[in-house]
């Protein structure tokens, strides 16, 4: 299958291949593991809530009833969690993919913390960070890539995330679109290092679009929106697509074989459309953004990629 020929309904048979989905039980997270898990992938299903979990799985078992599926308990929010969830996806063996999902997309009134940081920050990006770092090694044994989820609203968003954590001037717009435009500058710088060390890891980025719940099917345990919610989202239908066709382009960039580090997926109409290579934001471009970043989530993770000592395992 080609570039100009992929079709998001019809995946390359993904037998044999691993993936882990952080954020699994909800919208793009749950859509993205149920496509690979009907491509005959093996699904690493990871969310904060046991029964979330449980639901999810069964929900993707319904549809894919031969689904070869697992479950991880993972809190991105929280440090402990995320090196407690990467030993174990490390103890399980191969991992060819990580789909770096999770995150909070109403965030709320005021700045909250989660162990000393603001929370959508640490939801959406450190927790991210630092999952990535540990789970390094199995990625490059299986000489695998990773997929940091952007935001479309990156590109009319002006202002660079020099206070990421927002200890100034917080609102809930704010604080997630600079959580996404430190994601995109964090899975660039990452493509940076990774080649520049030799370490054979892809790190791509993709953004779903404009995609809501209302416009997704139902999915019990999963997506049940009130009619409300499908009425007003319906409204917007022109501009928006549902949940299952904002994953086509996490899918994309996480099993593409033609595609390659650096690179951006996002739908074809920027809000909706099938899933194509895509342009980061200009500001989110800038390698000094990227490494003051990546200086910074070191320091609030205490997290640092191993990248020698992968390499030299690797090769």
């Amino acid at each position: 299958m080609t570039r100009a020929e992929w079709d998001p309904e019809n995946l390359p048979d993904l037998s044999g291949k691993s993936y882990l989905v952080t954020g699994a039980t909800r919208g793009l997270g749950y859509f993205a593991c149920e496509q690979l898990a009907a491509a005959n992938a093996h699904v690493l299903l990871t969310g904060r809530n046991p029964h979330s979990l449980a639901a999810a799985k069964a929900a993707v078992r319904r549809t894919v009833p031969d689904a070869d599926i697992e479950t991880l308990l993972l809190d991105t929010s929280n440090m402990g969690s995320v090196r407690a969830a990467a030993a174990t996806a490390r103890a399980r063996g191969r991992l060819d993919g990580l789909l770096l999902n999770a995150g909070v997309v109403h965030p709320p009134k005021q700045r909250e913390t989660a162990g000393g940081h603001e929370l959508v920050f640490a939801t959406n990006v450190l927790g991210h960070f630092a999952l990535a770092g540990e789970l390094l090694k199995p990625l490059a044994s299986a000489r695998g890539r990773m997929v940091w989820v952007g935001s479309m609203s990156t590109s009319i968003w002006r202002h660079l995330p020099t206070d990421p954590e927002l200890r100034e001037g917080y609102t809930p717009w704010k604080a997630y679109v600079q959580s996404k435009a430190a994601t995109t500058a964090l899975a660039l710088e990452a493509d940076r290092r990774l080649r520049a060390h030799g370490v054979p890891v892809s790190s791509l980025v993709a953004h779903p679009g404009y995609s809501t719940s209302g416009r997704t099917r139902g999915v019990r345990g999963v997506n049940e929106p009130t009619r409300l919610s499908r009425f007003v989202d319906n409204l917007q239908a022109p501009i928006t697509q549902s949940k299952e066709q904002g994953a086509w382009s996490l899918v994309r960039a996480l099993v593409d074989a033609s595609a390659d580090g650096g690179e951006m997926f996002g739908p074809a109409l920027i809000a909706r459309g099938a899933p194509r290579p895509a342009k980061p934001a200009r500001a989110t471009r800038r390698s000094e953004l990227g490494a003051d970043l990546w200086r910074a989530c070191e320091t609030a993770t205490h997290v640092r990629w191993p990248f020698d000592r992968v390499r030299r395992t690797a090769s």
